[in-house]
């Protein structure tokens, strides 16, 4: 009989086991260039993403809808289930909560893709790592709580549009509007860019030479979080130059305004598996559009830890 994981069991598996399964993939020699394109599908009230993955013996497809207008209802903007299976009887396995997988993935593959360099700085850091994180959601907070389990952090400024109380994971809040919001990116160590913004939510010429940025929010050609600046200064890591080049607005955005050359692109597969050098003195801008491996890799994860619970 088939397994049912609800989102408690899939958030159980934790950041630490989430990022090394998304590293152990790519260290293997998986290409995310080999995966499979996800479908959008436009819908009356939103969007439908099938996003179908095979890898290491296992197919997954997750089934995710997107509707903007349940947050005035009071309702989820994003909704999805996951489908695991073995590939050698194609048997199903295990259905997933599919936005608690999200949840978790997303900010595993951010910090797969710079753990090297987050170390780094924190070993650097008097008392740990800055943080300056656009977006009060699950991944702004998923953001905190992934990197807070690999390094060392001593402050975290959540940034949003609206004004009220910090959430718990931050020490302060801060309007976008708010003339310290500047002062704060410029001091960061680590900056997350968690929002469904369509236009850059911060200058890049305030980001600090040794900086990472993490970018999440944008999957759409015309909309950004990051601007040309930032983009041309940055070493630039993505998941597929493919994928980056078709869907990710910071990317295709700043390549078009002659900022940033496709070239220059630097992918995670290269970063982790070749050992690709990032240079020390750019910031370090991760920019991911979400792709089927890696809720693959972190459901198969999660489902044997599971098992052997």
């Amino acid at each position: 009989m088939s397994a049912v994981l609800d989102a408690e069991d899939v958030l159980a598996l934790g950041p630490v086991a989430a990022v090394a399964a998304v590293r152990d993939a790519l260290t293997a020699g998986f290409d995310p260039d080999d995966d499979v394109p996800r479908a959008i599908v436009p819908l009356s009230n939103g969007q439908g993403l099938l996003m179908p993955s095979e890898a290491g013996g296992w197919f997954g497809v997750k089934v995710a809808t997107v509707a903007p207008g349940n947050t005035a209802r009071g309702l989820p903007r994003i909704n999805a289930t996951y489908l695991l299976h073995d590939s050698g009887t194609l048997t199903l396995r295990a259905l997933l909560d599919g936005v608690a997988l999200t949840t978790l993935r997303t900010p595993a593959v951010s910090v797969a893709a710079c753990l090297d360099r987050l170390r780094a700085l924190a070993d650097s850091s008097i008392g740990g790592l800055r943080l300056v994180v656009f977006g009060a959601g699950p991944q702004g907070e998923g953001h905190v709580r992934t990197i807070r389990a690999h390094a060392p952090v001593t402050d975290v400024t959540v940034v949003t549009h609206r004004g009220g109380l910090s959430p718990v994971w931050a020490n302060r809040r801060l309007v976008a509007e708010d003339t310290a919001v500047a002062e704060a990116v410029r001091r960061a160590d680590v900056v997350v860019a968690a929002t469904s913004a369509r236009a850059p939510v911060l200058s890049g010429h305030l980001v600090r030479d040794s900086a990472i940025v993490l970018a999440v929010g944008s999957h759409e050609p015309s909309a950004r979080e990051l601007d040309g600046v930032l983009m041309g200064r940055a070493t630039v890591v993505v998941e597929s130059r493919d994928v980056a080049l078709r869907e990710a607005g910071d990317v295709v955005l700043a390549v078009r305004e002659g900022r940033l050359a496709p070239g220059s692109l630097v992918t995670m597969a290269e970063l982790l598996g070749s050992g690709a050098a990032v240079r020390a003195d750019r910031p370090m801008v991760v920019k991911t559009s979400g792709m089927a491996w890696e809720d693959l890799v972190v459901a198969v994860a999660a489902y044997r830890r599971r098992q052997q619970a």
